[in-house]
Formats: structure tokens, sequence, C-alpha cells
């Protein structure tokens, strides 16, 4: 029996094969010699383009616009915005604190995702029953042991996992999209994160939607197929990164 419940995962038809051609993709984006040094601004960029794509996946609006109110499609992007900015500050924002208490990052995210969107004493707090509970401590417990399966199959499972229990009630597709995001940065696999899958699944979101409900039917097919559209996702997330890194000269 192994002692890492996701490397079952790990060997799922044509998943170590499809991680690695993310790697290697995501890779070649770093080593442009645009993101050499000046990778700080073209984060900043693949940052504002996820907020944008993440935004229209849960409804929200592409572009702010004057007189938003609570509740908006406006609001919805702004609360991408903030997430946005708190995952790109690096080490001194929620960088750290996922590697440290990603239950304690989760909630941050939802405060900042859902500010408009949900009452303040609903902010940063999950459901509270037995089975979401458990589902996020042992979430949690995975992304702190490291596990030893690919970074692009953890943050497949992360994002699945949290879409399917949507644990907030709102923003709940923010909030999962996201951590992903700080699982390709904390991993290593996208340090800089400068990928922007985001962009993917928004052009894809019929695939998308239907490759989460796969996942969350826990089948072999449906887990394989939510994984491949994530390392998909990674892999043309890293031709944005390097079409950023082109027209940043």
């Amino acid at each position: 029996m192994t002692s890492d419940p996701l490397a079952p995962l790990a060997q799922l038809p044509g998943v170590a094969e499809a991680a690695e051609e993310a790697r290697e993709a995501l890779g070649r984006a770093h080593r442009h010699r645009a993101n050499l040094r000046g990778w700080p601004a073209n984060a900043a960029e693949a940052a504002l383009r996820a907020a944008r794509a993440s935004s229209v996946l849960d409804g929200g609006a592409l572009q702010l616009s004057d007189g938003s109110v609570p509740g908006s499609p406006d609001a919805v992007l702004a609360g991408a915005l903030r997430v946005s900015e708190a995952v790109e500050g690096g080490e001194t924002t929620l960088v750290g604190v996922w590697r440290r208490a990603p239950l304690q990052a989760l909630a941050r995210l939802h405060a900042l995702a859902a500010a408009d969107l949900a009452d303040d004493d609903q902010l940063g707090r999950p459901r509270v029953d037995p089975e979401t509970s458990q589902r996020l401590t042992l979430l949690a417990d995975i992304v702190t042991a490291k596990s030893s399966v690919p970074a692009p199959v953890l943050a497949a499972v992360v994002h699945g996992e949290l879409l399917t229990l949507a644990p907030f009630g709102t923003a709940d597709g923010l909030v999962a999209r996201a951590a992903a995001r700080l699982v390709t940065i904390t991993s290593g696999l996208d340090p800089h994160g400068l990928g922007v899958p985001e962009v993917y699944w928004m052009r894809q979101s019929g695939d998308y939607r239907a490759a989460a409900r796969g996942f969350a039917s826990g089948t072999a097919d449906g887990l394989t197929a939510w994984i491949l559209l994530s390392c998909r996702a990674l892999h043309a997330g890293a031709r944005e990164a390097l079409s950023i890194a082109q027209d940043a000269g």
C-alpha cells in the first residue's frame, strides 16, 4: 500500500507524459531571454491575464467599468484581481502562507475573491460539515507533505478538489484556480508565475466544466480526463508566457 495517496494518479494513461510536456514548456518560457531578468514585469502581465480569464469563467467581467456595484460582473473581476495580486506577491504574501498553512491561504484567497460578493461574516469561512472539513484537511495534508507526483498532477488535484467541494459557496472557482497557481509556483514548476493556463480554460470553458464533473465523479476515466486537460492548459499557458516575453522584447 502506497504512503502517497496521489501516486496512482501518475500511473493513469498519458498522465506522466503530459505532465512532463507541461514541465518542459514552462521551462522554455522561463529560459526566454526576456524572462532572465525582466520576469517581474512579464509575471505581472501574466497575473493580469490570469485574473481576467478566471473572472470570465466565474461569470465576471473581462474589463472593469465605471459604477461597479457589489455582486456585479465587475465585482467578480475585482476579486480576481485582488487574488492575482496577492499570489503574484511572492514569499511576503500568499506563496509563503501556502507552503506553511494551506487552509489559512485558502481562507485569505476567499476573503479577497468574495469581498464584494459575500457578507463579511462569510469571508474566508468554509462550510462547517464533516465531509468538507475532512476533505479540506486531507488536501492540506497532501500539499504540506510534498507529494511525490509531478507538480502538474498535484495542481490538477488541488484545483479539481476545490471545484468539487465548493467549500465557500461564493467565488470557489477563483479560489480553486488561484490555489492551482500557488501549487505551480511553490513546487518550482512555474516559480515566477509566468504561465497563464487560465486563458486556455476560459477558451475551452465547455471542456473545462465537463472535465471538472469527471473529476468529481472519481472514476479513472474522469480523473484522467481532468488531469490531461490541466496539463494541456499548463502547456498552453506556457505558450502564452512566451508570447508575453516576445512582446516585451
